[in-house]
C-alpha cells in the first residue's frame, strides 16, 4: 500500500472551497494516468481516460459513445473560516462542514493565509476546570464558542490573518498495525482510490471499452456541490461514489448500527440519505468482488449523503453505487479506517473497469 500518498493526501489543508492544495498534490500524482486532466469553474479536477482495448462487440451507445463511468472522489475535509478578529487577537470562526463540539476541546490547529501558515490552538470560552463551577463542567459549548489562539500580539495577528482565510486541524497521519489514524481520511481516502484503482489499472495491462472520468470535487461536505456540476459536465452512464462510511464497531454502539466492521472489505454502499443505488449495478459490483475473492460488506447508512447522489441525479441521470471505506471516529483528529479494507476497495475499482461495456 502507498501510505506516503495517503499520508500527504491526510496533511494537506483543503476545506470546501479551498481545496487547491489538494488538488495541486493530484495533478502531480495522476501525470501520466489520464488523457485530459482539466480543473471546472467549482474548483473540480476532472480526469479522464480514454477506452483503451477492452471487451469486444460492444453495443452502439448514443452518438456512438463509450459507456462513461465516473469516480467521484471529494477532495475537501472539514474545516473552518476566519469570521473575526477581536480587539484582543482572538481568532472567531465559522465551520465549513459538521463538526461535533464534543471533539473541539484543546485541538492543535493550522491557520492557512495567503502569507503562509500558522500554527494555532483551539479551546472554549469559559473558565478551566480549576475554577470552573460544576454546571459548567457538565455543559458542552457551542461550535460558535470555539476560538483560536496564535500566540501573537494583537496588532501582528490583525496584521497577518484575514476574515476568509481558513482553519485545519494539525495533526499527524500515522501507522498503528493494519490501521491508519489521521484527521481528513474523510475523503482524502477516495482521493487515494480515485488514483491507485487507475494506477493499478495502468499497470495491470488490462484494458477498458469505458471511457473514465474521475472527478476529485469539490464542496462535498457542505452539500455535494462541486459534484453537482462536473456530473452534470460529464453526464456520466454510470457513477461511483467512493467514501469513507461509519464503522461503529466499537464499545457503545449496538451491532445493528455498526454500519461496517473494520478488516471484513470494503463497503458495497446501498443507500443514504442522499442516494439509493442501483440494484443492477450493486449486483455487477458484487459478482466482480466474488469473482476476484475481495472482501466486502453490505452498507446503508441513516443518515448523511455521498458523491454518487450527484451522480446519479444529473442532467438525465445515471445507475449510481457507492464503494466506501468503514471508518471509525468520523469528523474527529482521530479518523481511523483499516489498510485492508482501503486495498480491497482499490483492487474492486480496477477489476470493475475493464467489465463495463
Amino acid at each position: 500500500m502507498n501510505f506516503d500518498l495517503l499520508k500527504r493526501l491526510c496533511e494537506t489543508p483543503g476545506l470546501p472551497g479551498r481545496e487547491e492544495r489538494v488538488r495541486a498534490l493530484i495533478e502531480t500524482e495522476v501525470d501520466g494516468l489520464f488523457d485530459e486532466v482539466a480543473t471546472d469553474p467549482m474548483g473540480s479536477l476532472i480526469c479522464r481516460r480514454a477506452p483503451r482495448g477492452g471487451k469486444k462487440g460492444r453495443k452502439p451507445r448514443a452518438a456512438d459513445r463509450p459507456t462513461r463511468v465516473m469516480i467521484l472522489c471529494h477532495m475537501d475535509e472539514i474545516g473552518f473560516y476566519v469570521s473575526h478578529i477581536d480587539a484582543k487577537g482572538w481568532v472567531w470562526l465559522s465551520p465549513a462542514g459538521g463538526f461535533d463540539a464534543r471533539n473541539l476541546f484543546s485541538r492543535r490547529v493550522l491557520v492557512c493565509t495567503e502569507n503562509g501558515d500558522l500554527p494555532g490552538v483551539m479551546n472554549n470560552c469559559g473558565r478551566p476546570i480549576h475554577i470552573s463551577l460544576p454546571e459548567e463542567r457538565s455543559k458542552v459549548p457551542e461550535v460558535k464558542q470555539f476560538f483560536v489562539d496564535v500566540g501573537l500580539k494583537p496588532d501582528e495577528v490583525k496584521k497577518k490573518i484575514r476574515i476568509g482565510d481558513f482553519v485545519v486541524m494539525n495533526e499527524p497521519c500515522i501507522q498503528m498495525g493494519t490501521k491508519v489514524v489521521s484527521k481528513a481520511l474523510d475523503n482524502r481516502v477516495a482521493c487515494w482510490l480515485g488514483i491507485e484503482s487507475i494506477r493499478q489499472l495502468e499497470q495491470s495491462g488490462a484494458g477498458h471499452a469505458c471511457e473514465v472520468f474521475v472527478a476529485f470535487t469539490t464542496q462535498e461536505e457542505v452539500g455535494l456541490r462541486g459534484a453537482r456540476t462536473s456530473a452534470y459536465a460529464v453526464k456520466p452512464d454510470i457513477g461511483l461514489g467512493i467514501d469513507v462510511t461509519l464503522s461503529c464497531d466499537t464499545p457503545g454502539v449496538p451491532d445493528e448500527e455498526s454500519v461496517t466492521q473494520h478488516g471484513k472489505g470494503f463497503g458495497l454502499h446501498i443507500k443514504d440519505s442522499s442516494f439509493i443505488s442501483d440494484y443492477r449495478l450493486t449486483n455487477e459490483v458484487e459478482a466482480v468482488a466474488r469473482k476476484h475473492r475481495i472482501p466486502y460488506q453490505r452498507t446503508i447508512l441513516a443518515a448523511g449523503g455521498q458523491d454518487g447522489a450527484a451522480a446519479q441525479q444529473a442532467a438525465a441521470g445515471a445507475r449510481a453505487v457507492g464503494i466506501v471505506v468503514g471508518t471509525r471516529y468520523i469528523h474527529t483528529v482521530t479518523e481511523m479506517c483499516d489498510t485492508r479494507d482501503l486495498e480491497a476497495a482499490r483492487d474492486v475499482i480496477a477489476a470493475y473497469l475493464p467489465t463495463v461495456a
